[in-house]
């Protein structure tokens, strides 16, 4: 506040540093146009650093091979530890045992996902805010990352929700996909272990299937990989939906109705590496730009309403989404 006001020549030397902003938003003097010029300004002197640097990050982020959160998901890795190892055991020996063995699996996994998901989401931010559309914020504002035609949005980086997956193939008639893959491998005699949750045993079987030259195997994949396709592309048809479904199953601790920009990353050759297209920056930033280069100036058409189950009450906010779906040949 206090470079931009010297910028203009604006006296805030009798003003308290919690009023500045109130006095320059009032000041008549100030226009619009040079407080976005001021934040474009900043912004690519920020932006400059990290252009000298993208290339290395994206060669670092490249040499993360599994995505793997090692049993913590998400911010529950205090809650994995306090759980599952300091009420559960009692032996020195084992709980030091355990913390070189399975935590510290654990942590390294819960650590590299983490550093991942931070750095992209940084080198994504910075593909919308390059371009001329969108006004970017400097330094951390809750809630907003940037402005698209003056609307200010919250960018959330994520995929096609796997529970609703869950939920359309069974409305599609496909059934249950664990079900299926356990009936596929065993029509197949392949191997069905029993120490694995759920999750992980639906990705071995995937990777084993995959893997399988047989005609029994490729049929299944394709019919599984074709329902899937069809219910992304049915949603991206329909968006409105998939928006309101990510607003009403967001987790109650961090719950908020902001303006949010979904941009749903989906590998249709294979699902379970989505994540790997967070680093495929040509991929993206062709993709983001193209879609930025025709959004609507009907700011209406982003109007949406969701009704919020824990708190019983319905809320308006803005929302956009934007399906990259990669086939490998993009």
């Amino acid at each position: 506040m206090e470079e931009f006001c010297n910028l203009h020549n604006v006296d805030i030397v009798r003003i308290p540093s919690k009023d500045y902003f109130e006095s320059v938003f009032s000041n008549e003097s100030i226009t619009d146009a040079q407080i976005n010029q001021y934040l474009n300004h900043k912004y690519q002197e920020e932006r400059s650093v990290r252009a000298d640097n993208q290339e290395y990050l994206v060669d670092q982020l490249n040499r993360l091979q599994n995505f793997d959160w090692g049993g913590s998901f998400g911010n529950s890795l205090e809650k994995n530890i306090v759980n599952n190892y300091v009420k559960k055991i009692q032996s020195f020996d084992k709980i030091n045992d355990e913390i070189e063995g399975r935590l510290l699996a654990s942590m390294k996994g819960y650590t590299l996902n983490s550093w991942y998901n931070h750095w992209t989401s940084i080198i994504i931010e910075d593909l919308f805010k390059d371009h001329a559309s969108v006004l970017p914020t400097v330094g951390l504002v809750k809630k907003i990352d940037f402005f698209i035609n003056d609307i200010p949005f919250d960018l959330k980086v994520t995929y096609f929700p796997e529970q609703l997956l869950v939920d359309k193939l069974r409305e599609c008639g496909f059934g249950n996909e664990l079900t299926k893959l356990k009936q596929t491998c065993r029509a197949l005699r392949i191997f069905i272990p029993n120490d694995l949750n759920s999750k992980e045993l639906k990705l071995h079987l995937l990777n084993k299937l995959r893997e399988d030259q047989r005609q029994g195997a490729k049929s299944f994949m394709k019919e599984l990989s074709d329902a899937k396709k069809a219910i992304i592309g049915e949603s991206e048809k329909n968006p409105a939906d998939l928006k309101k479904w990510f607003y009403e199953n967001q987790g109650e601790a961090r719950f908020d109705a902001s303006n949010r920009f979904f941009l749903v990353l989906t590998d249709e050759g294979d699902m379970s590496a989505s994540w790997k297209l967070k680093r495929n920056i040509v991929f993206l930033q062709e993709k983001i730009h193209s879609h930025l280069d025709s959004l609507s100036q009907d700011i209406n058409s982003l109007d949406m309403e969701f009704y919020w189950a824990q708190d019983q009450k319905t809320y308006k906010c803005k929302s956009d989404i934007l399906f990259l779906k990669y086939d490998g040949t993009a």
